[in-house]
This record gives C-alpha cells, sequence and structure tokens, in this order.
C-alpha cells in the first residue's frame, strides 16, 4: 500500500491534468480551477483514509474528532470508504450529518442559556433548505457538480493507486470497487 506521502504527490501531480480535463469539457476557467481545488481536497483532505489515523486524517487537527466515529463504523479499505461508487458520497453526506448535528446542538445549547426555546427540527430544515437554495443561486448547478466531480476525482486516484500497488504486490485486489 502506497504511503501518505506518495497518495500527496501523486494528488499534486494529477492536479493540472484534472484542471484541464475539467476545462476540456466545460470551456470555463472557474469551473475547471473549482475542479481542481476540490480534487486536491479530496485527494489530500477528505480522502478514502479517514477511516483510519493517517495523514488525511491528522490533518483535520482538532477537528479530526469529527472523523472518530467514521473510522469506528467502517472498516479500512471497505466498499464503503474507499469505493469509486459509494466512496466520496458517503464522506458528504456524514460530514454534512456531524455538522448538521453540532449546530443543531449549539443552537439547542444557545436556546439553553440564552433563555430561547430549543429550536424546533422542522425550522432547522428550513433552514438547511434556505442555505441549498443559496448555494445553488450562488454557486449554480455546474459549480457544485465540479466541486463534487473534483472530490470524487481526488478520492478516485487514491483508490486506484492502492489497487494497482496492491495488485502489484500480491497479485489479487482486496478492494471491492
Amino acid at each position: 500500500m502506497p504511503s501518505g506521502k506518495t497518495h500527496d504527490l501523486l494528488t499534486l501531480a494529477l492536479c493540472l491534468p484534472v484542471v484541464a480535463g475539467a476545462y476540456a469539457l466545460t470551456a470555463e476557467v472557474v469551473a475547471s480551477s473549482v475542479a481542481g481545488a476540490a480534487f486536491l481536497f479530496g485527494g489530500i483532505v477528505f480522502g478514502p483514509d479517514l477511516d483510519t489515523v493517517s495523514k488525511q486524517y491528522s490533518r483535520w487537527g482538532p477537528f479530526r474528532l469529527l472523523w472518530f466515529p467514521y473510522r469506528t463504523f467502517f472498516r479500512h479499505r471497505s466498499r464503503w470508504t474507499h469505493g469509486l461508487l459509494f466512496g466520496t458520497l458517503i464522506r458528504v453526506v456524514y460530514f454534512l450529518g456531524i455538522g448538521s448535528i453540532f449546530v443543531f446542538g449549539g443552537a439547542s445549547l444557545y436556546g439553553l442559556f440564552a433563555g430561547g426555546g430549543n429550536p424546533e427540527i422542522g425550522e432547522f430544515a428550513d433552514l438547511w433548505r434556505g442555505a441549498g437554495a443559496l448555494s445553488f443561486s450562488l454557486l449554480g448547478d455546474q459549480m457544485l457538480l465540479a466541486i463534487f466531480a473534483g472530490m470524487w476525482a481526488g478520492a478516485a486516484s487514491h483508490t486506484l493507486t492502492d489497487v494497482t500497488v496492491s495488485y502489484v504486490k500480491t497479485g489479487r485486489v482486496d478492494i471491492l470497487l
């Protein structure tokens, strides 16, 4: 299995080709740049190795505790963390879910200590809907797609490197894509 340093170098080396590929698909400099930045983020900070104590995990600093339940629930190199189909999607959904829990908990604590009431779950859902609508209006569908595609490609480069090195070393593939 390649080291974290190898994964990082590969991510950096592939960033420019990813930006060029995104530009070939979209003919837009901003969308291509966003895809490249998301590729770096997906490969260096938000990648498949968040399921174990790794460079990616330690880069979150004190916020790495957010990933403890993820590490506990998922087996390292499973199809749910390293899989090409589900890996990035599950991390995005997990991160948004954990973020929601913390924001709702913070709002509840604020309401408790400030003398206000607890926020209703319906109000919280309305707030998320509003945030989603604002994201779509400011960024548009194409930017959100560029962000997800870049993050997915960054994670996919990690997974494909793991698969390739495992195959070269052992002659078999342990990851179920």
